[in-house]
């Protein structure tokens, strides 16, 4: 593990510097006076996540949350939700990983360095669904599977609020980083629309190279539009279309067969994707509400697989004489749909509602072949689905009681939550799995080069479901001190219960000071996608592909080579923090540690060389390999939050708003995996590879400051983010490479050319900065020519306009 400290002291000078920069900038301009009423209210955003207590402000809460508006996520070039998230919060990351099969599609997030299913990720307030992907190549979050951020697109959204503290007593599994609360326009009148255009103009400079770039043009169409209901209901509905082309940052292949050409496609994958929301409430009478929404995305991508060349044993000259590039391509089919009643009920404020979701992944393998079936084979392939859904019925309450206490009423809430969830998994048609008429020759790999179909032997179907109750109570004691206790209590249908609990108080020294802290325990449930996922996969092992199969904990095969059943994961979160506010400056600073157990990863490949033990299981599976889910790894994470603000409304310059906001961070694998295996030799279930990508495969440090600028018609936004440094650890100290400490600069421009047109121009990525290149002696076949661990990206500079229309 690097020293964080060490490698914190820059940022965190940085950080230093630009708050105090902050709060002696006011003498520069002509003020106005001190922030009114409702300039306050804006400043103090009203939030709902972390706290069941109503109009209870961004810091004034118990705990740290981040809010972050629509207009802040759309004054970027980028249109992708989750890099646009990532840009505002600095303890949120958003790798862009490249030749990892459908991750490469479908890429997570992460909080506070942890895993990405670790954050509960809400929409008006309720779970969202998972995706039906389990990550199970060398990304980070291996092993994961989380939900899908880019299946909302940002005009859907009125903000998005994260809370930054262990919160599973409050809200359930997942919850152990935090959580992302996303909250969907309510608009009864009035519309807009965009269109924006961008694509990448860099200078890519490889270990073996350089070359310019103009690719990866996309163009995003999006429109919103909110109708009455009566005197007291909305209906908004939004929908977005985007198409985006593929970028390549591979570098030059030095096999004699690729000629010194570029071969691989190491980059974003080719996008085409459109989303339809729509949101709604209506009132019924006698103070209650009828609400819902919907919503359904279908998402068309492509990535690249490993390149074939003309020599390889798994060509077939006569159909690829140059050779062939695999292509991963996936169609995800994403919908949602909500219901719910809130009114007055004897007394308690009571919000009944019943959410569904589904994700349904449809995989294809094209401009490939199955070497088996010699010429006959087939270039695309039907290569199987992944089937995830899920249904939640919730009950909540709450209610204010006048217990005599100088600091106001005492807050109540208590809930009942019933989820059922189900996971499929369907087969590809035979060619993308089968060993054909040439399958006696072990030198030809079976099945769809690239991606391997799923086979009859994977299929699956199961369901599971689960029971939840908690109370929450908020005491304020005193006008300055507010205690806050939660429990909840869940119990599984596949793994049996569990209980957690929060303990959080606040207290207001003065108006302008105040310090809050909690403690929690916390609890992430198996996934059925972890307990049940199963495949035959070619896995790249040190640069050699590597028929590997994935078996589920309780499978015969795994069992023997040192697997148990799956339980929950455990944390205890501890954190403390201040707020400062003086006029229109905010500062919160808030630092954590959370400790986990028993979190769940994917086991190390178990290659049949091992040992003739290892082989005897493996040889009837047809396999070199074998993975399987496994819980056992402890961690600890410790950090510290800050963010600052400072709002600079003048006379004759214009209106400035200016942000710094840092998260350092430190990740610890405290104990590995123990083994069940009666095998002699046991095999080694996890790694060095492993432990450093969860220590050090996200940056420790990452610094962000940003200034907002708007007069009459004219506005502006300049950012610059750094990014300590990453590493993507290989099997052994010389195959280790990283990112190098980096600073990103994006700046964008805009006009009001009449009251309901505007256009903006902006470049993110202004210097063109790309992590450290991946050194030549670590590429062989060209194809990685950068980290793609990198926070962000590996596409260099990207220019983009826009052009949106407001009514």
């Amino acid at each position: 593990m690097r020293n964080t400290l060490q490698r914190a002291a820059a940022p965190a000078l940085f950080a230093t510097v630009s708050t105090l920069a902050l709060l002696t900038a006011a003498p520069v301009f002509a003020q106005t006076a001190e922030p009114t009423a409702d300039e306050a209210a804006q400043v103090d955003d009203i939030v709902v996540t972390g706290t069941r207590v109503q109009n209870r402000s961004r810091l004034d809460t118990l705990a740290p949350v981040d809010v972050v508006t629509a207009q802040a996520l759309q004054t970027r070039g980028t249109t992708e939700f989750a890099t646009a998230l990532a840009q505002a919060v600095p303890s949120l990351t958003f790798q862009r990983p490249s030749a990892n099969d459908g991750t490469d599609s479908i890429r997570p997030i992460t909080l506070r360095g942890l895993s990405p299913d670790q954050t509960l990720v809400l929409v008006n307030g309720t779970r969202r669904h998972a995706s039906a992907l389990v990550n199970v190549n060398g990304v980070v979050g291996r092993g994961s599977a989380a939900v899908d951020l880019n299946t909302i697109p940002t005009g859907a959204l009125d903000r998005v609020e994260v809370l930054r503290d262990g919160a599973s007593a409050q809200y359930g599994s997942d919850a152990i980083a935090g959580v992302v609360n996303l909250r969907l326009k309510e608009a009864s009148s009035g519309g807009g629309a965009s269109v924006t255009y961008g694509q990448y103009f860099t200078t890519v400079k490889t270990a073996r190279g350089e070359r310019d770039e103009q690719d990866g043009g996309t163009v995003t169409a999006s429109a919103w539009q909110g109708f009455s209901l009566g005197d007291d209901g909305f209906l908004t509905l939004s929908a977005e279309y985007l198409n985006r082309e593929s970028t390549n940052r591979s570098d030059y292949d030095p096999r004699a067969a690729a000629n010194g050409g570029i071969t691989a496609r190491f980059g974003d994958p080719d996008v085409e994707q459109w989303t339809v929301f729509a949101n709604a409430g209506k009132g019924l009478g006698n103070g209650w509400e009828a609400y819902g929404w919907a919503g359904y995305q279908d998402r068309d991508s492509e990535g690249a697989a490993f390149p074939r060349l003309s020599d390889n044993a798994n060509n077939v000259a006569v159909i690829y004489p140059s050779g062939f590039l695999p292509k991963v391509a996936i169609n995800s089919k994403d919908a949602s749909l909500a219901g719910g009643l809130r009114g007055e009920l004897a007394g308690w404020n009571t919000d009944v509602s019943l959410t569904y979701g589904r994700n349904a992944l449809d995989f294809r393998t094209e401009d490939s072949l199955n070497a088996t079936y010699g010429a006959a084979s087939p270039t695309s392939f039907d290569s199987g689905s992944l089937i995830y859904d899920q249904l939640v019925l919730g009950a909540d309450f709450s209610r204010a009681f006048e217990v005599g206490l100088s600091g106001g009423p005492l807050n109540f809430a208590w809930g009942l939550e019933q989820r059922w969830e189900g996971y499929q998994i369907e087969a590809g048609q035979p060619e993308s799995y089968n060993r054909g008429p040439l399958g006696a020759n072990t030198a030809l790999t079976g099945g769809a080069q690239g991606f391997v179909g799923f086979q009859p032997s994977n299929v699956v179907d199961v369901d599971r479901d689960n029971f939840a109750a908690y109370a929450d109570v908020e005491i304020p004691l005193t006008d300055k001190l507010r205690v806050e206790g939660a429990v909840r209590f869940e119990d599984y249908s596949d793994f049996g219960d569990t209980q957690t609990g929060k303990l959080s108080a606040r207290y207001d020294f003065t108006p302008s000071f105040a310090l809050r802290g909690s403690v929690s325990t916390g609890f992430r449930a198996p996934s059925l996608q972890q307990s049940f996922f199963t495949s035959t996969a070619s896995v790249i092992q040190n640069g050699t592909v590597v028929e590997t199969g994935t078996f589920p904990a309780t499978s015969a095969v795994a069992a023997a080579l040192g697997a148990r059943p799956l339980k929950a994961e455990t944390s205890t979160n501890y954190s403390l923090g201040a707020v400062i506010r003086l006029g229109r400056f905010d500062l919160t600073v808030d630092a954590y540690k959370i400790d986990i157990e028993d979190q769940i990863v994917l086991s190390e490949l178990i290659n049949r060389s091992f040992s003739p033990q290892v082989a005897s299981l493996l040889d009837p599976q047809g396999i070199q390999a074998a993975r399987f889910f496994l819980n056992g790894v402890s961690t600890s994470t410790e950090g510290v939050d800050i963010v600052g603000r400072y709002r600079l409304p003048t006379d004759t310059l214009g209106d400035f708003d200016f942000t710094v906001a840092a998260n350092f961070n430190d990740v610890s694998v405290n104990s590995l995996p123990t083994s069940s295996s009666v095998l002699n030799p046991v095999p080694t279930l996890f790694a060095r590879q492993r432990i450093l990508t969860i220590e050090d495969g996200t940056p420790a440090a990452k610094v962000s400051a940003a200034a907002d600028w708007s007069r009459d018609k004219w506005g502006a936004t300049v950012r610059a983010t750094y990014y300590g440094d990453v590493l993507q650890a290989g099997s052994t100290p010389a195959n280790d490479y990283s990112t190098g400490a980096k600073t990103v600069v994006d700046l964008e421009g805009r006009f009001q050319l009449t009251e309901r047109v505007g256009v903006a121009i902006g470049v993110d990525n202004v210097f063109d900065e790309y992590p450290d290149f991946v050194p030549g002696t670590l590429n062989s076949n060209g194809v990685l020519g950068f980290p793609y661990y990198s926070p962000f990206g590996f596409n260099g500079r990207y220019g983009y306009a826009r052009v949106s229309l407001k009514w």
